[in-house]
């Protein structure tokens, strides 16, 4: 009677303190790059946390500015949470900076999505750089792009989607539709697809959305 007392003691003591712990760390490792407000963790039993699992993890951050290599890091270090909800009203990756920002991860697949101003999508470009979105479909974008993008001085169409789990742009054409841009790669994030809508005219702004999964 007394070591089963102990041993649900030992286990209670773990549920308690373990998944705070855990949410310590999470927030101490995301708060490099910004400032976290809240991070929850839920796992059963607790002790899975101490190989890496657990059963969902909430981060609610206010503003983060990372590197695409950082951000894709951090998702992978997540690759053993069932469920991961992140959401921050202001992330700059890299040249972007998004609003709004929510990602979601159940199971290895990943889905995220954001808001973009077209001031934001101008400072992401080159000088003189511009792109209009045409249309979104199938996991792809479609926008008409000018001032010297793909080495070509005029305005032509031109896509951004997935191709062999990178996520890259090329103009629509037959003269340089050879051409590649990549505009993300990762070993551990395989890009599926990619999605835009306006969300407003006035003043413009863009929703954007992505959806992947970790190999």
């Amino acid at each position: 009677m007394g070591l089963a007392g102990a041993a649900i003691v030992v286990l209670l003591a773990t549920q308690v303190f373990l998944p705070r712990i855990a949410a310590a760390r999470i927030s101490s490792r995301v708060g490099r790059y910004g400032t976290v407000e809240s991070v929850s963790v839920r796992a059963w039993p607790a002790v899975e946390l101490l190989w890496g699992s657990a059963d969902s993890v909430t981060v609610r951050a206010r503003s983060l500015d990372l590197s695409p290599a950082q951000a894709a890091k951090l998702v992978w270090e997540a690759r053993g949470v069932s469920r991961m909800d992140f959401t921050a009203p202001s992330v700059v990756v890299g040249p972007l900076r998004l609003n709004e920002v929510r990602l979601r991860k159940h199971g290895s697949s990943l889905a995220a999505e954001a808001a973009i101003g077209e001031a934001d999508v101008k400072a992401a470009l080159p000088a003189g750089f511009r792109v209009a979105l045409v249309k979104s479909e199938g996991g792809e974008v479609r926008v008409r792009a000018s001032g010297g993008l793909f080495g070509v001085s005029a305005s032509v169409p031109a896509m951004a989607g997935a191709s062999e789990g990178r996520l890259i742009a090329r103009p629509l054409g037959l003269l340089i539709g050879g051409f590649r841009l990549t505009l993300f790669s990762d070993p551990h994030v395989f890009v599926e697809g990619v999605g835009a809508r306006v969300r407003s005219r006035r003043p413009l702004s863009y929703g954007l959305s992505i959806s992947a999964h970790l190999h």
